[in-house]
């Protein structure tokens, strides 16, 4: 069976879920394997939730140069990897940085590059990938023509399925390139304890029917009543509302959760671009107008400031 490449993101020693969505998603095209990088001594438990979700193998690879540098490391050790073992195809998150890594990856080897996936499936000539494209107005299928596929694929595309395999832990040296930009300096970021936007399962968003930063409230205590994460539109964002890292809509952050809430928000085609892949959309808006409630699965023309309390609280009750 065809070999797929899966670069798996990790965080503060666990395996982030959109990895484990991509090791289901590969499984459907091929046999999975895992690329842990830069894990350190958190390798071997991460390598074993990657066998949990499907990874027959799990190439491990690290050194400094995964935390003091910027992208090249990555590039580095899956261009070499798939040049090496012959994957039939490259899975990696599409996040800022999984783009990047994807386009420098598909540069090196010579092959063609989708982004934004939203679904896979195999194909006579490979890998078919589903993408939402025009705003989300249309979805298409693509297929590379040349070369290992290169594929991002939304968070919350697919649900993550367990299915155990070997997980053989497999390490590889990587010849580094260098000439990477290098990080000088962190700060962390301070935690909501929120989900992270482009991952939660549960988006609530508020856009220019909050009214002031002080309306986001009842926004974020329906979020947090749901466990989900906190959106905002351009026009909230714009008006310094909320922070730019939480904005949704093509300028801003791409989410495909299963659940996504529209407070306040008209429905403009820069924030659909940003969220019309979601699963299930329900829109609260007082102008029964809203181009938002074309796109909804369930609207409520009403006020925010009172629907929404009414919400939490029913949810708090059950």
């Amino acid at each position: 069976m065809a070999e797929i490449l899966v670069l798996v993101d990790h965080a503060d020693g666990a395996v982030r879920k959109p990895a484990l969505e991509l090791l289901t998603l590969a499984r459907r095209i091929g046999e999975p394997s895992a690329v842990v990088l830069g894990a350190g001594e958190a390798a071997a438990s991460i390598a074993a939730t990657a066998g949990e979700y499907g990874a027959a193998t799990v190439y491990v690879a690290d050194g400094a140069e995964f935390t003091d540098q910027l992208v090249v490391p990555k590039v580095d050790a899956l261009t070499q990897l798939a040049k090496e073992k012959g994957a039939a195809a490259v899975l990696v998150t599409s996040s800022g940085e999984g783009k990047e890594v994807a386009a420098r990856v598909a540069l090196r080897l010579g092959s063609g590059l989708i982004t934004d996936a939203v679904e896979l499936e195999a194909g006579e000539n490979g890998p078919v990938a589903t993408q939402s494209v025009f705003a989300a107005s249309y979805q298409v299928k693509s297929t590379v023509t040349r070369g290992v596929p290169v594929i991002t694929v939304k968070p919350n595309s697919a649900a993550p399925e367990a299915s155990s395999a070997a997980g053989t832990v497999e390490n590889v040296t990587v010849a580094f390139t260098g000439n990477a930009a290098k990080v000088v300096a962190r700060t962390p970021r301070v935690s909501t304890g929120r989900p992270e936007l482009t991952e939660s399962a549960i988006v609530v968003s508020g856009g220019r029917g909050v009214g002031a930063a002080e309306g986001f409230a009842v926004v974020e205590k329906l979020a947090d009543s749901l466990g989900a994460a906190v959106g905002a539109s351009r026009a909230a964002v714009d008006a310094g509302w909320y922070p730019h890292s939480n904005q949704v809509g093509q300028t801003g952050k791409q989410v495909s959760p299963q659940l996504y809430v529209a407070a306040g928000i008209s429905g403009a085609i820069q924030h659909r671009a940003g969220m019309q892949t979601s699963k299930t959309i329900v829109a609260v808006n007082k102008d029964p107008e809203a181009p938002i409630f074309d796109l909804v699965d369930y609207g409520v023309v009403g006020d925010l400031f009172e629907v929404l309390p009414q919400l939490t609280d029913e949810i708090g009750a059950r």
